[in-house]
């Protein structure tokens, strides 16, 4: 029988957010999200790039970017590991489009 998602509280960009995951993957998803935390206030602090969204996108393609390399690097890269990076970026979708459907004061660029 599979186990019921549980909902977990994370807070990126002092915003927060309650994503469903399975509960083995609780404590990847918090790192995931305080991983993704500390490279969208990376960006934020150069003072470049304005906006959560296009924050967040450039955050995205940095991480994929890296992720890449890796997988060029290393042609035998983990399928698992693959799988749950790709969960993890559609979580984060999901989040911001949740954000941009309820939030209609955010910042718009």
């Amino acid at each position: 029988m599979t186990e019921q998602p549980i909902g977990v509280d994370i807070k990126i960009l002092d915003k927060d957010y309650r994503i469903a995951c399975p509960a083995e993957e609780q404590n990847e998803l918090l790192a995931s999200a305080r991983f993704l935390d500390s490279r969208m206030r990376e960006i934020r602090q150069t003072g470049r790039v304005i906006g959560t969204d296009r924050i967040a996108v450039l955050a995205a393609l940095n991480i994929v970017h890296e992720l890449l390399q890796v997988q060029n690097g290393q042609p035998g890269l983990d399928r698992e590991l693959a799988r749950r990076l790709a969960r993890v970026e559609e979580r984060i979708g999901e989040a911001l489009s949740a954000e941009a459907g309820l939030d209609s004061s955010s910042e718009r660029v």
